[in-house]
């Protein structure tokens, strides 16, 4: 399963994605086919601020409910409200389907997360694969 190398990935299973000093982020391919269909997801309002490392909304889907997790800190600018209608198009494109945008307050915060590679080989450890 390959992972978009323009990405940045948390062990938690989100990705981000920086365009400047705006990042947008979203749940990986293999997290959405972990949790199964994905039947709702919470999210911030804009203007909400998001720390890094810290939960800023759910997932639920029909196995469980999961936390997602802020790969960095930054305001958020844009929320995906077509996945109020339509939570399952992140079981149908995970890596399309962003959840919000934020402005970034320290992009070297990107930095510390996975590449592309790496988080690759994290999950087949992880999977047991």
């Amino acid at each position: 399963m390959p992972f978009p190398a323009n990405y940045r990935y948390t062990r938690e299973h989100e990705w981000i994605k920086v365009d400047g000093g705006q990042a947008t982020i979203g749940i990986t391919d293999y997290a959405q086919n972990s949790l199964g269909d994905i039947v709702f997801v919470e999210l911030p309002k804009v203007g909400d601020e998001l720390s890094a490392g810290k939960t800023f909304g759910s997932v639920e889907s029909v196995k469980a409910v999961s936390d997602l997790y802020a790969p960095a800190s930054g305001k958020v600018v844009a929320v995906n409200d077509e996945l109020n209608g339509a939570p399952e198009k992140i079981n149908s494109d995970a890596h399309g389907a962003w959840m919000v945008r934020i402005q970034l307050k320290d992009a070297g915060e990107v930095n510390k997360l996975l590449s592309s590679d790496d988080y690759d080989k994290f999950v087949k450890e992880e999977g047991g694969h």
